[in-house]
């Protein structure tokens, strides 16, 4: 697999080329640069970021594999969507905790899209037998999570962001303290990226650092959903 220095210069223009011509004989016409704008590099930065995640913690994966891996699929759901456009216009990297499924696991994540490029960490969608654990946990231990969002390095960076309910969750007082962060649907904390830091080698070593700065919010999800950190 090729070294990783940086995503190509031509990366973002194909994705904005995609998402202005989103179908399926463009994409079949332009799958070469796809393969060397988008995949080819993704996987090297996947297969770069393996030993730097395990200066983080040893139980979550790089896996640079085109399906099945850390790299998200190109092709759209579209199943249960009104919009039937089948691809998506960005590259999704997850790395998820060795016991996660699907996306929905503990993870970090890295967004690349035009406009939009950021880093991410947490777990997002938790299903509901998750979402009660990270619950009562939090109510347990509500200073550690205190902690970890009033961590310098992380609150200097990253913003927590997501659904949340409209009323209090069941079994919770809708003045308890902590009602506020009870009625998250979502633990996904974003930190944006400029569009021109993708192209530059030195990628690696700033997501990791993001990653970093993260490091009590994902402990204290694993903690929750009794995950090895």
């Amino acid at each position: 697999m090729p070294v990783f220095n940086g995503f190509p210069p031509q990366c973002l223009p194909f994705l904005k080329q995609l998402r202005a011509n989103n179908e399926r004989a463009w994409f079949n016409e332009h799958k070469a640069g796809y393969e060397a704008y988008v995949r080819e590099p993704a996987l090297a930065f996947i297969e770069a970021m393996a030993d730097e995640l395990k200066t983080i913690s040893s139980h979550f994966r790089a896996i640079a594999k085109k399906s099945g891996g850390s790299l998200m699929r190109v092709y759209r759901d579209t199943r249960f969507s009104k919009d039937k456009t089948p691809y998506k216009t960005n590259i999704g990297i997850q790395f998820r905790h060795e016991r996660g499924r699907d996306v929905h696991a503990p993870g970090f994540y890295l967004h690349i899209e035009p406009g939009d490029c950021f880093i991410g960490a947490g777990i997002w969608h938790p299903d509901s037998k998750s979402l009660a654990k990270i619950r009562e946990f939090m109510v347990d231990n509500p200073n550690a999570w205190q902690q970890a969002l009033a961590h310098k390095p992380f609150k200097r960076n990253f913003e927590l962001v997501g659904d949340r309910l409209q009323r209090p969750p069941r079994g919770y007082a809708a003045d308890h303290p902590l009602i506020d962060e009870l009625k998250r649907k979502d633990f996904i904390a974003l930190r944006p990226l400029a569009d021109k830091s993708i192209n530059d080698k030195q990628l690696i070593k700033r997501v990791s650092e993001g990653f970093k700065q993260t490091d009590l919010l994902m402990h204290y999800l694993c903690d929750a959903l009794e995950l090895d950190y």
